[in-house]
């Protein structure tokens, strides 16, 4: 502020001027400074109620806020794509969650006491746990969800009354169907609940939203809805009649049972599952021993073993083997030894005590040598250049493979020599059909061998390969072949895992020698204590199918010449 005038110090009164002019030259100079000053304070009240016009109304704080740099931007939204994906998320993983947690109900089925849930699943299906058997997989339908039945317990007095009163099993069909008709129904309506509650949960505590929480809530019980709807139009009710059983090797056949015994021409979903809770119940016997397997005598039993490679365990899973299942005949489609050599061929006698006949036909790692010696044993039957003979009632041929590699080498040529050996043995095939002593089942070591008799006989194994694989040829020929019974022998430790142990029971009914069945043995390899046992159904063997014409010999005619 300015200072008065009137407050300088005085002047030197100049000569000529009166006292009152000066004087009122002072009150002038006062006056100015006076409205001067107040001038500048009206402005300042002025700019204050221009800037509070210009604040957002109950907007306190605004004065004490920084001033936002004009060049920041709010932060972006996320993109709808990572929304969505975010959301289905939470909607999995609390459907997941909701189902693990209280999607599981308790039911009986017949006289046993089950637990039922629906876990995700890639393939679908049903999983059966019978502990501690082991367990039942039945591809009964393709879904992303998965049905689990656990058998807890047997209830005593039903189970004993069972199996002190056989004609009561007449009427456990209708009692095992209701039971899992009423589970499924409660299983259904609880496992919506879960996935509701589930993804309801996790959607409030993840976006803390209940509009939000409430459409994971809906997309999940959708999602549900949506699998049953894939399950019930892929249901297979067939699937019973294959089923896949790990656990025990000793309670397979006991729980997978015969080949004839499982097929019938109605009613099969209903009458199998009661089969198989009754099974299931003899094996939960108060005496906890395992029934024993009455194999079906109109059926012949042939165990399938190949590329044992000088495995001595072979030896007794080979004669576990016969004696579980009563088998009639053994066949060995080659590459029993390793080397050929003389020195290996003590490893060969253990077969004459294995407790069935054994047909062998030569593989590549096998010499004449290892042939000839198997010759002299008693209870052999060596096959070679297509001779054929007769052995449990199946009239069997085979040829011996024509090259001999036991360094694992491959000789210039080998297909075609392969080729023509099978050749070979379709000839021999042929000339047997003409003499009326048609060939029920070929042996060759090698596949491409065995393709070559096509037509000229219903059933052909071979090996060589190292797995199990079914095929049906151009002309109707159905190709058998067998994975490594002795584990790949010594080569079971090139690999990060052991290989497995496989063979076959083929199941041949005893009047038309025709396939009706098969069970696939795989048993963990090296080290390992697994056993899983898989039962196979020809096409035209399944419940309302044609059965394949027949010769007059009642051999299955094959397709083609």
């Amino acid at each position: 502020m300015a200072r008065d005038p009137a407050d300088l110090d005085p002047p030197s009164r100049p000569h000529g001027i009166r006292p009152r002019l000066a004087h009122r030259v002072r009150g002038a100079a006062r006056a100015f400074a006076r409205r001067r000053d107040h001038g500048h304070r009206n402005g300042l009240r002025e700019d204050a109620r221009h800037e509070h016009r210009r604040r957002r109304p109950g907007d306190r704080l605004s004065r004490h806020r920084p001033a936002a740099p004009a060049l920041l931007s709010p932060a972006p939204e996320p993109h709808p794509w990572l929304r969505a994906l975010g959301l289905v998320t939470v909607v999995l993983a609390g459907a997941w969650l909701g189902l693990l947690v209280v999607g599981t109900v308790r039911t009986p089925v017949g006289p046993m006491n089950t637990t039922m849930a629906l876990r995700p699943s890639l393939s679908g299906g049903t999983r059966i746990d019978v502990s501690p058997l082991g367990d039942l997989e039945l591809a009964s339908h393709v879904a992303p969800v998965r049905l689990d039945v656990t058998v807890d317990r047997l209830d005593p007095e039903r189970s004993q009354a069972l199996v002190d009163h056989p004609e009561r099993i007449s009427g456990l069909e209708d009692e095992v169907v209701r039971d899992v008709e009423h589970g499924t129904l409660d299983l259904a309506v609880r496992s919506c609940a879960a996935v509701v509650l589930g993804a309801t949960t996790l959607g409030l505590a993840v976006y803390r939203r209940p509009r939000r929480a409430l459409a994971a809530g809906g997309l999940a019980l959708t999602l549900l809805a949506a699998s049953g709807a894939t399950a019930y139009a892929t249901w297979n009710p067939k699937s019973v009649l294959e089923p896949k059983f790990s656990g025990l090797l000793s309670s397979a056949p006991s729980l997978v049972g015969n080949a004839r015994s499982i097929v019938t021409e109605f009613d099969v979903y209903q009458k199998e599952l009661a089969r198989l809770v009754t099974n299931v119940t003899k094996l939960y016997d108060v005496t906890s021993t395992l029934p024993a397997y009455q194999p079906d005598p109109t059926t012949i039993r042939v165990l399938h073993v190949s590329d044992i490679h000088l495995n001595p365990a072979s030896w007794k899973i080979i004669a576990s083997l016969v004696q579980q299942y009563d088998v009639n005949v053994i066949v060995d489609s080659g590459d029993t030894m390793d080397h050929g050599t003389s020195a290996e061929n003590g490893f060969l006698d253990p077969i004459e005590d294995l407790g069935a006949p054994y047909v062998w036909v030569r593989g590549n790692h096998d010499s004449m040598a290892t042939q000839r010696y198997l010759r002299r044993m008693k209870n052999v039957h060596v096959l070679d250049d297509g001779g054929a003979e007769t052995v449990a009632g199946l009239r069997f041929a085979g040829i011996g493979d024509p090259q001999f590699t036991p360094d694992r080498s491959t000789a210039p040529g080998s297909k075609a020599s392969e080729e023509l050996a099978g050749a070979r043995l379709a000839s021999a095939l042929r000339d047997q059909r003409a003499k009326g002593t048609p060939v029920d089942i070929a042996i060759a070591h090698e596949p491409s061998a065995a393709r070559e008799t096509d037509g000229t006989v219903p059933l052909v194994l071979c090996g060589h390969l190292h797995h199990e694989d079914t095929e049906i040829l151009k002309y109707g020929t159905r190709l058998r072949m067998e994975g490594s019974t002795g584990g790949s022998g010594l080569r079971a430790l090139e690999h990060e895992y052991p290989a497995p142990v496989e063979a076959s029971i083929l199941y041949l009914d005893r009047d038309s020698h025709r396939l009706q069945a098969w069970d696939e043995i795989r048993l963990g390899g090296l080290g390992r204590t697994t056993a899983e046992v898989s039962r196979h159904l020809p096409k035209d063997n399944r419940p309302g199918a044609t059965p394949a014409p027949t010769t007059s010999s009642g051999t299955p005619a094959p397709a083609g010449p």
